[in-house]
C-alpha cells in the first residue's frame, strides 16, 4: 500500500526537515521524495508547484505548500499542539520568531555579492544572534524547558529540525553556548521516534 503521504523537497534538512520530523514522530509512512537542486529535475517539476517552491506535501491527491502551515497541519494529526487556542497563539508566535532568525540568517549566508555579505557579518554575529539566542533561552526557562506552553509542542520539533541547517548557514552550533536551548536540542533529538528518523535519514550537505 502506498504511503499516505508524500513530501516533496531538496535532498537536504532546511525547511523539509521540520515536516519530516513531524511525520517521524507521529509514526505516520511518508514518501520521502528528494530533488537534486542543481539536477535537471528541479527545473522540470518547478513550473508545476503552486508558488515555485518547495517544499510541497501531497496527501488524497491534493497539494499543500508552505513549510509553517504544512507542519502546523501535522501537528493537529500528532498532537503536539496548544489545548486552546492562547497556546496555539503561544506556539505561532515561537514558530514565526524562528522563522524572523532563520531569514536574518540566510540573508546573510546567500548574499553573493562579497563585500555586501560582509557589511552583514558582524551585525548578524555580534548584534542579531546574540539577541534572538538571549531571549529564546530565557523563553525556554520560562516554559519549563521549552518553547512554549510549558510542554513539547511542535514549536520544539520545528527549532530543532532547523538546526543543522542553522549550522550550515553560520558555520557553527547556533545553540552550542546556549544551555536552555542545547538541553532542548537534545530532549527531542532524544525522542525515540525522532532519533530513529535521524538515525536512518540520508547524509546531506545542508
Amino acid at each position: 500500500m502506498a504511503p499516505k503521504y508524500k513530501l516533496i523537497y531538496f535532498d537536504g534538512t532546511a525547511l523539509g526537515e521540520p515536516i519530516r520530523f513531524l511525520l517521524s514522530y507521529g509514526q505516520i509512512d511518508f514518501e520521502d521524495k528528494r530533488i537534486d537542486f542543481d539536477g535537471p529535475e528541479w527545473p522540470a517539476i518547478k513550473p508545476t508547484t503552486p508558488f515555485g517552491q518547495v517544499p510541497l506535501l501531497e496527501h488524497d491527491g491534493k497539494v499543500a505548500h508552505q513549510s509553517a502551515a504544512i507542519s502546523r497541519y501535522l501537528a493537529k494529526q500528532v498532537k503536539l499542539v496548544g489545548s486552546n487556542d492562547w497556546e496555539d497563539l503561544e506556539i505561532d508566535a515561537a514558530v514565526d520568531t524562528i522563522n524572523d532568525l532563520r531569514a536574518k540568517i540566510a540573508a546573510y549566508h546567500y548574499e553573493k555579492d562579497p563585500a555586501v555579505k560582509e557589511t552583514r557579518k558582524q551585525p548578524l554575529f555580534k548584534e542579531i544572534l546574540p539577541f534572538y539566542l538571549e531571549k529564546l533561552e530565557a523563553q525556554v526557562e520560562k516554559n519549563n524547558g521549552y518553547l512554549a506552553t510549558g510542554k513539547l509542542t511542535w514549536a520544539d520539533l520545528f527549532f530543532v529540525a532547523l538546526l543543522k541547517y542553522f549550522q550550515v548557514m553560520l558555520g557553527k552550533d547556533l545553540v552550542e553556548n546556549s544551555p536552555n536551548l542545547n538541553k532542548l536540542k537534545e530532549k527531542v533529538l532524544a525522542l525515540p521516534n525522532i532519533k530513529a528518523w535521524v538515525d536512518k535519514r540520508p547524509e546531506t550537505t545542508f
